[in-house]
């Protein structure tokens, strides 16, 4: 968790706040050991794998949805100025009225990426932001793009892919707790 998070904003950039770094450090050790760690480019993201005592390089592609114009505001004052846009961007993943990034192509950039991580033999680590996760859980699933919105991922919980043969199966939201905390 960061301020922004708990205010709503759409990202800045913010670190954690010391609530989110304890929890994550609390949480180290309770993630199998991966071949392979990536995390968001975002500074929350390699926080919490540093908290959570892991060791990988940001990835580009991983990136959380680029808001445009609307980073560092909140939602509230997004839609106070601007109803229109705020409503066409929660129901039309093809629309970025932000100037920033749409659903539909963050999906389309998460599931370039999730294609080519099947390359990787063994398990992959990736910590990374709520809408990433919603992305990959929309491509996993060959859902549309409109359900986006509807996957709620809650802070420092792990969401598994896991398949062979093309194929994705996916378990949700488990909280990330310590090994002997249960």
């Amino acid at each position: 968790m960061t301020a922004s998070s708990r205010q709503a904003r759409f990202d800045d950039g913010e670190s954690l706040d010391e609530g989110g770094a304890a929890r994550a450090r609390a949480a180290a050790g309770a993630l199998p050991s991966a071949v392979r760690v990536v995390t968001s480019p975002s500074a929350r993201c390699r926080e919490t794998a540093r908290a959570l005592g892991l060791e990988g390089g940001p990835t580009r592609e991983l990136a959380g949805l680029d808001a445009g114009r609307w980073r560092g505001r909140t939602l509230e004052e997004v839609g106070a100025a601007e109803p229109e846009a705020v409503g066409r961007w929660l129901t039309d993943p093809t629309c970025a009225p932000h100037g920033g990034e749409s659903v539909r192509d963050l999906c389309g950039r998460i599931a370039r990426w999730l294609a080519d991580a099947q390359a990787v033999q063994g398990r992959t680590v990736a910590v990374v932001e709520p809408e990433v996760v919603r992305a990959a859980v929309v491509d996993a699933l060959d859902l549309p793009a409109s359900v986006f919105w509807r996957l709620d991922v809650p802070p420092l919980t792990v969401t598994e892919l896991s398949g062979r043969s093309g194929r994705w199966n996916v378990r949700l939201g488990r909280p990330l707790t310590a090994p002997d905390a249960g």
